[in-house]
């Protein structure tokens, strides 16, 4: 069940403005037992929301790593987000109207600032393993940037310390395809839907790749050349989908947030922040991942103070870290389930 917390003093931000009424929603599993040391704090991705068990199957789930029989598992929607947590949707008052397109702009450090206000909040002191993949493992980075102490182990899983210029102009194409709907700027909830539903096809392509659409996507032999490919139908259905259960502003509040992302920024660089993390982690790569790829997240271990690196084998690119779940529970169920 969705729970929230509400922040009773105004929220500064890293880029300036302060959101004055803050709101987190958030889901829990298990129970927090009576030495309150068993806390998983799972920082989900881009367009995720705070049920982890929806959209992370058979993980939360007993005999898996997020096993709520022995853990208390937690996740926060993020800031920005559609999903509960203030964001461009969110009245600015009781019975007022949302910022939409003039939200203020977000950090990952911003949002790691609020997870720790909320454990804060829920007596959490210390984390006993911190899980984050994709965008969800640079709030993990981050905030593990801010509070080592708190934190007991951490799992980082297709996603890296600093945004990368590939990984930016990703997100550029995407705001392109959103901006270009002439649509975008209205202050309504539907605005920019065509441009959202083109947005979230372009990311299909990264977050899947060749091997992942070669597998799946393959027209029946001998289907009539007048059927409409099924790539292309599923394109549609991917855009669509999306539209039904997100929005324009929040996909670009959460998008800009991430080319922020630079846990070394102010803090002599990312090599000296990653070696000063201490904690056992375990940084797992994809073998097809082409938004993280396994060079870079055996550099993203290599460069923490205290990390093994492993890799998963899946055709399914960045999204192996949603489908795999199998293999993740066969790496992680023994790192996450044992005591710091």
């Amino acid at each position: 069940m969705i729970q929230y917390y509400h922040h009773t003093e105004p929220f500064a931000l890293e880029l300036g403005g302060v959101i004055e009424h803050l709101t987190i929603a958030y889901h829990t599993y298990g129970e927090l037992n009576a030495a309150r040391d068993n806390a998983v704090w799972v920082c989900h991705a881009l367009t995720a929301n705070s049920d982890v068990a929806d959209w992370w199957p058979h993980t939360v789930e007993s005999g898996c790593f997020l096993d709520p029989s022995r853990n208390f598992v937690i996740c926060a929607n993020i800031l920005g987000s559609h999903y509960g947590t203030t964001g461009p949707l969110t009245p600015v008052s009781p019975g007022g109207e949302p910022l939409y397109g003039d939200f203020p702009k977000l950090t990952i450090g911003d949002m790691a600032r609020a997870h720790s206000l909320l454990a804060n909040a829920l007596g959490i002191n210390k984390i006993h393993t911190l899980v984050g993949s994709s965008v969800g493992g640079f709030q993990a980075l981050e905030w593990a940037a801010q509070e080592p102490e708190r934190f007991g182990r951490m799992i980082l899983i297709a996603t890296d310390a600093k945004a990368s210029p590939w990984t930016i102009a990703i997100d550029e194409t995407q705001r392109m395809a959103i901006k270009a709907d002439a649509t975008y700027g209205e202050r309504r909830a539907d605005a920019a839907q065509a441009g959202l539903a083109a947005a979230r096809a372009i990311g299909m392509l990264t977050y899947r790749g060749p091997e992942g659409y070669n597998r799946t996507q393959q027209d029946p032999d001998g289907q009539d050349i007048t059927t409409p490919h099924r790539a292309c139908t599923y394109q549609t259905h991917q855009g669509d989908k999306l539209c039904r259960r997100y929005n324009a502003y929040s996909y670009v509040t959460i998008l800009d947030a991430f080319d922020t992302h630079d846990i070394g920024r102010g803090r002599g660089g990312v090599e000296t922040v990653l070696k000063s993390l201490k904690m056992p982690a375990i940084v797992i790569g994809i073998s097809t991942d082409i938004i993280f790829t396994p060079p870079e997240m055996r550099r993203l271990a290599s460069m923490l103070g205290n990390a093994q690196y492993m890799e998963i084998d899946s055709e399914m690119g960045h999204d192996g870290f949603l489908v795999e779940h199998g293999k993740l529970n066969a790496i992680l169920n023994k790192f996450c389930n044992t005591k710091s």
